[in-house]
């Protein structure tokens, strides 16, 4: 599921549109706003955190090593992230990401839905910290 988190993440960055369309920015390349940039920076730097833990919880999974912390780990995190990433696109879109036919808006469901439903974050938590040995 981790795969579609990247998928998800991924689709929503590359929907994000490259000039402005509206006022008097129009046709301005939305890397020149820099609080726009900063987010984008942001966000393409924790896609790739994410994505090498990824292969990390993989490489453990094929050598037969234990991988159950990290891949509760990877998963907490990259549905986070794919929220994350689908709130800035809506931000970045403004009205036009909250439209029911919108790409963003459908990225920002999909990514509530594998938050909630691939085995939720406090679920994940508890294996992580199982995993810590932290109960007693």
């Amino acid at each position: 599921m981790e795969e579609e988190y990247h998928r998800l993440v991924n689709g929503v960055v590359e929907s994000l549109p490259r000039k402005t369309k509206f006022g008097w920015h129009e046709n301005v390349s939305i890397g020149r706003f820099q609080a726009i940039a900063f987010k984008l920076s942001t966000l393409a730097a924790q896609i790739e955190v994410a994505r090498s833990f990824l292969y990390r919880v993989a490489c453990l999974y094929d050598h037969g090593s234990e991988y159950r912390k990290e891949a509760a780990i990877v998963k907490v995190f990259c549905s986070e992230l794919a929220i994350r990433a689908a709130e800035e696109a809506m931000r970045i879109h403004a009205g036009a990401g909250y439209i029911r036919e919108s790409l963003v808006e459908r990225y920002f469901r999909d990514a509530m839905l594998g938050y909630t439903t691939e085995g939720t974050t406090e679920i994940q938590q508890i294996a992580i910290v199982r995993q810590l040995r932290l109960f007693g």
